[in-house]
């Protein structure tokens, strides 16, 4: 009698969390944000991520805006989004000069109308050890993830103010919840991202802005070739391409792009993406120390100084026959795939 009783308990209880799981979920979708006739705006969306994640709005009905500093990404990207019936404006701009911002906001609202829709997703990658690192590397990776955060949000906000609406989509990093070896110019420049973007969800609620930060994992959108390295930038380069090519230890730009605009669809403070991305974190959360220890470890595994010293490479300048291999088949085909070449 008494383990049918227990049974009969655990069943209302499963039923119970049933409910309010299934509850949750009819609420969200009658509360998700509509992209349809929504002016977005992308910045560094002429390639990568940006790209992906316009295609998808686009199918949406979204009112697309890229800018990007290159004029040839830029028309390579809107023909595509245009090719195939995207309403798509792009913009020559780089957000880390403040008086760009201001007039290419003032390009947006003056052709399509107020901007609903911020996506801060520009972004540059110096990779190599530390002590070969310069202070324009810092410089260069907080003007672009925090400065041009800043200038683009004050840009936009008056507007969503007034309107008392809009949504604003940060994408930081994991790098930007724990900090990684060989990556510390790009970790401590998402940290501050981080910190910016928290601060605003916070503040901006009561004008109806929502704020959503994304930290995600690594994702095979082709960028590597991109990166700026130092030192040994050949082997750094080939490591990092690897690891961005492989299934265990990355996703795919479109499942990335897909669960971040969900994220910033159903109106969520954060979002973080991969398994090992999600691992990382919670054991960070749960020992900061710990994690430091294995990144110690992980990092004398790493290549070391030496190489072009403090020189800076592209990702394109360090192919090798290792780079260019089977290993990295994922990510080569994205970067066909995603403007990056």
């Amino acid at each position: 009698m008494k383990t049918e009783q227990k049974n009969n308990k655990l069943w209302w209880l499963a039923a119970g969390a049933g409910l309010v799981l299934a509850a949750r979920a009819i609420y969200r979708n009658l509360t998700a944000y509509d992209f349809e006739g929504k002016v977005v705006l992308i910045t560094g969306g002429s390639r990568g991520l940006g790209l992906v994640m316009a295609r998808k709005l686009a199918k949406e009905g979204a009112r697309l805006v890229l800018c990007s500093r290159d004029e040839t990404e830029l028309e390579n990207a809107r023909m595509e989004l245009a090719g195939n019936g995207a309403d798509v404006l792009v913009l020559k701009c780089d957000v880390t000069v403040q008086d760009q911002v201001n007039s290419m906001i003032e390009n947006v609202q003056n052709e399509f109308g107020p901007i609903d829709v911020l996506i801060n997703n520009a972004g540059v990658i110096h990779a190599g050890p530390v002590t070969e690192m310069t202070v324009q590397d810092f410089e260069e990776a907080i003007n672009t993830h925090y400065w041009g955060p800043i200038y683009t949000t004050l840009a936009v906000l008056p507007a969503m103010k007034a309107r008392k609406q809009g949504r604003i989509l940060n994408i930081s990093s994991i790098g930007g919840k724990i900090s990684v070896p060989h990556l510390v110019p790009y970790s401590a420049s998402k940290f501050a991202l981080v910190g910016l973007s928290e601060g605003l969800r916070a503040e901006l609620a009561q004008y109806n802005i929502v704020v959503t930060t994304a930290t995600p994992g690594l994702m095979r959108t082709g960028s590597p070739r991109h990166a700026i390295l130092k030192g040994q930038h050949k082997k750094e380069y080939t490591l990092f391409k690897i690891m961005d090519s492989s299934p265990l230890t990355s996703n795919s730009a479109e499942a990335t792009a897909a669960e971040i605009l969900d994220a910033l669809r159903y109106g969520d403070a954060e979002v973080t993406t991969t398994l090992p991305a999600i691992v990382a974190e919670y054991l960070h959360n749960l020992s900061p120390g710990l994690m430091t220890s294995v990144f110690s470890v992980v990092n004398s595994m790493l290549p070391g100084e030496g190489g072009i010293g403090k020189n800076r490479a592209k990702g394109y300048e360090s192919e090798t026959p290792l780079s260019m291999s089977g290993l990295t088949e994922r990510t080569q085909k994205a970067a066909a795939r995603n403007n990056e070449l």
